[in-house]
């Protein structure tokens, strides 16, 4: 189908939609009067194929600004005319993927784009002309434009850096040193493409709000925030509650450390914990020598859920509270260096799950990432090794512990499902290639080794403990919709089901499509249609109305395929004027019609469709490749009579007459032989009369 998402490896599918779309963009424009630079057009569908998501056709107001303000200043070298369309060629672009009904609806609406757009702009040529905001890449390329040379070959670049290092071409030492220190830290745009996550379900807001409100953590907070009150308590030199107030917070709090033979109250950790919680969720703080509440928070403090949205947010800040050091070892536990990126990553990997994940997977992870921060020595002893990761595996049980409590995760205890230990098995990679055999998936018969997801040593040692019981987890509701906020927020693809109830029918089944799996689109297209008056004709109609026939293609077979009577609908659609070539193509290839089977007509139908289809995913070389390998010198009245043929797709029939016909007439007309008289006929047919010496 015309898709509008691609794998980063998926370098040739990409250009050829992204092709297609411009020429279809730039089309549309000319046809309503609106202006679009090829270039800028492209650069827009680059920019959104290299971002955290990669969705062509979902667009906010922060993907709008990332493009103008960030992706042009960063990556793009052009004329300044061309560079100062790209937010009206952005504009068209936008309003194309809206009239085409390619819009993914999970982004902003076209006024709040139409929006978005108008604010970037005012803020556009001042992006341009901020050198801080360029690249490397750009950084040097533009210096040597700016000084004449154009770097076109190894050797340009060689005279380049010459010229640079002997002081003939001066630089902005001040500008490069920054751009220096934003790539090494990380401070530029973060386009690394990350994983699309299943489409998840979640109860109603009620709901949520209700269990937000039956949050032990929850209650804690506020217990504390009420104990401490406006007037405040007393603290020790140290900074600590003094050891009778913390025993009397432990009782009121529930921790049950009340009668801890201690000799402070730093040694409290459940106490500890909650005080450090309440701190960094902004209820108290310390003044004067003194905890104090925060009267600001009054608000959250009379609503629960907003109080757990904040708890949840400052667990990503409470490593050092939650994880203990491993005495005569270290000051602090592995898991607190790299707490912040490793938990997400943690519960990012829980995220979806449809049944409960073994600890034991977790921690063989986490254990690994920890040697990224962590220089060990490889010739440490064993036992050495082993007690820094019984130190990681204790503390993320701890942290599922503190998440537990939060109401962000459910623990049980069980024998882990064999979907947690199939990819970890002796001789996986065989199966994966019997697999592959079948299924011909071939990209399963490269994998190695380095593909599977834990080196043998960590397989080995994990394999026996997921096949014992052991602890699990799993995200709660609140926990799932709570890291589905941290990943949109990250720029990333988290369905929801539901959220399409109120898009347009073509926007629905475009989405499903491509994102959803057959189980999940069949729910969210049941929701749609109960929000809809349960018609599926507008459906029908949505997919007569697309004008790419590849994606007409797929949205019409998530249809058959999610609807209890899709097969049904199918047949009885083999006649629709507009529908029929698809229908025909989807039931050859399923077998249930055979060529024998077709009119003339259905026939002429059919080739008109494949090599619309071919047009829309191969481009214009492909289907004169193709034409020429199947009918030779009768190509061009091949594709005489596809033109002539009926085919509904009319402005698809424009573009191969334009795009394949007329240049194949035109090659054909010249390399066609010209009748002239043979040597010795009627004299020399050149040369006029005059012998050339040899």
């Amino acid at each position: 189908m015309v898709r509008t998402h691609f794998d980063p490896d998926e370098a040739e599918e990409f250009e050829s939609a992204k092709d297609l779309l411009v020429r279809r963009c730039l089309a549309w424009a000319d046809e309503h009067g609106l202006r679009a630079d090829e270039a800028m057009l492209m650069a827009a569908l680059d920019a959104r194929h290299r971002s955290r998501d990669g969705r062509l056709a979902c667009w906010n107001a922060r993907q709008v600004r990332r493009f103008l303000l960030e992706w042009i200043p960063r990556h793009l070298m052009a004329e300044r005319d061309v560079l100062a369309t790209a937010p009206e060629s952005l504009l068209t672009l936008l309003r194309y993927l809206a009239a085409s009904g390619l819009r993914d609806p999970r982004g902003a609406s076209p006024a709040e784009l139409e929006a978005a757009v108008a604010e970037a702009s005012a803020e556009y040529p001042a992006a341009l002309a901020d050198p801080t905001r360029q690249g490397i890449g750009k950084f040097w390329a533009q210096t040597a434009l700016d000084n004449g040379i154009v770097l076109d070959s190894e050797r340009a670049l060689a005279g380049f850096q010459r010229d640079v290092n002997a002081g003939r071409i001066q630089v902005d030492a001040d500008v490069l040193d920054k751009l220096l220190e934003a790539e090494f830290t990380g401070a530029g745009p973060h386009d690394e493409r990350a994983f699309p996550q299943n489409p998840v379900a979640l109860p109603s807001a009620a709901e949520l709000a209700a269990e937000a409100a039956r949050s032990e953590v929850v209650r804690q907070l506020a217990a504390l925030t009420g104990w401490v009150g406006a007037g405040g308590q007393p603290l020790t030199k140290t900074g600590n509650l003094r050891l009778a107030d913390a025993r009397e917070l432990a009782a009121l709090l529930g921790t049950g450390e009340q009668d801890l033979r201690v000799r402070s109250s730093a040694e409290m950790p459940r106490v500890s914990l909650l005080l450090a919680w309440a701190k960094k969720t902004g209820l108290v703080r310390v003044r004067k020598g003194r905890l104090v509440s925060v009267a600001k928070a009054a608000p959250v403090l009379r609503d629960p859920e907003a109080l757990w949205r904040r708890a949840f947010e400052a667990v990503f800040e409470l490593g050092p509270a939650i994880c203990t050091p491993i005495f005569g070892w270290s000051g602090s536990s592995m898991l607190v260096t790299a707490f912040d990126l490793l938990l997400p990553d943690v519960l990012n990997t829980m995220y979806g799950m449809p049944i409960p994940m073994p600890v034991a997977r977790l921690q063989e992870t986490v254990w690994l990432a920890c040697q990224e921060y962590f220089l060990l020595d490889s010739e440490e002893d064993d036992f050495r090794q082993d007690l820094w990761r019984r130190g990681v595996e204790r503390d993320l049980l701890a942290v599922f512990d503190v998440l537990a409590g939060l109401g962000a995760v459910e623990p049980s205890h069980g024998v882990p499902d064999e979907l947690y230990s199939s990819d970890l098995r002796p001789g996986v990679l065989a199966e994966f290639a019997e697999f592959a055999e079948l299924t011909e998936l071939t990209e399963l018969t490269e994998l190695t080794e380095d593909d599977l997801p834990l080196p043998p040593e960590a397989r080995a040692r994990l394999l026996p403990r997921l096949a014992e019981p052991g602890p699990l987890v799993r995200l709660t509701p609140l926990g799932t919709r709570a890291v589905r906020e941290r990943l949109l927020a990250d720029g990333r693809d988290a369905p929801l089901l539901g959220e399409l109830a109120d898009a347009t029918a073509g926007e629905l089944l475009g989405v499903l499509a491509q994102h959803y799996t057959q189980e999940t689109a069949a729910a969210e297209l049941e929701g749609w249609l109960a929000a809809h008056g349960g018609d599926v004709e507008p459906l029908l109609n949505a997919i007569r109305a697309c004008p790419f026939r590849t994606r007409a293609s797929a949205m019409l077979s998530t249809l058959v395929e999610t609807l209890p009577d899709g097969r049904s609908m199918q047949a009885r659609l083999r006649h629709d004027p507009v529908l029929g070539p698809v229908v025909l193509t989807a039931l050859l290839e399923a077998g249930k019609l055979h060529p024998e089977d077709l009119s003339t007509d259905e026939h002429s139908l059919l080739l008109a469709e494949g090599l619309i289809l071919l047009l829309e995913l191969g481009g214009p070389e492909a289907v004169m490749g193709q034409l020429r390998e199947s009918a030779g010198r009768d190509a061009t009245e091949l594709i005489a009579e596809v033109l002539d043929s009926g085919h509904p797709a009319r402005a698809a029939l424009e573009e191969l007459r334009a795009l394949v016909y007329e240049p194949m007439l035109a090659r054909s007309g010249r390399l066609r032989l010209v009748p002239s008289p043979a040597p010795g006929a009627r004299g020399r047919p050149s040369g006029r009369g005059r012998k050339r010496k040899h």
